[in-house]
């Protein structure tokens, strides 16, 4: 069941590697309304990219060297995360991605009191019928808007994703 109150949330990697965490968005829902935002760039350990990942979001080494580490933002994510129902576009990958990273940080990810699993608007919209459900092809069928591989952007459109679930569910039963 879709809930009304819930955390969204988006990474971008610095390399291959689940704890190299270059980007972070983070949007707060309480009763549908969006309430806040969070981003931040990252530094990744060391400050190293691959050349592909920066392809993909546009975030390069020179973006993140004096950006705080993971660690140093630990205490606001938590903050956000604590407690909450999550949901992730990606929700197996957004997960792992938290947890290998505060495993890296050597932080404890059983204190933020998450469920073992997530919602996953992907996995939801693809249990309605719709064939593809790439975070931008979603996007593009429901009406939301999207700057694809912008962290926050990749949040907040997970969370209006997820708040229009009804609404896919009546899209679908109309045929598109």
């Amino acid at each position: 069941m879709i809930q009304d109150t819930f955390t969204a949330i988006d990474f971008e990697l610095a390399t291959a590697k689940y704890s190299s965490v270059c980007s972070v968005g983070i949007v707060q829902v309480e009763n549908g309304v969006i309430i806040n935002e969070f981003y931040s760039l990252v530094r990744p350990p060391e400050n190293k990219y691959m050349w592909q990942t920066s392809r993909v979001h546009g975030i390069k080494p020179k973006h993140t060297s004096n950006a705080p580490t993971f660690l140093e933002l630990y205490p606001t994510i938590k903050d956000l995360l604590k407690d909450r129902h999550m949901v992730a576009h990606d929700e197996l990958l957004d997960r792992s991605v938290l947890k290998q990273t505060m495993d890296f940080y050597g932080l404890d990810y059983s204190q933020l009191d998450l469920a073992e699993i997530w919602d996953c608007t992907s996995k939801i919209y693809r249990s309605l019928g719709f064939e593809r459900t790439k975070l931008n092809i979603c996007c593009e069928l429901m009406g939301v808007e999207l700057k694809h591989h912008d962290a926050l952007s990749d949040a907040r459109a997970t969370a209006e994703l997820y708040l229009k679930v009804d609404q896919a569910i009546e899209l679908k039963k109309l045929g598109s």
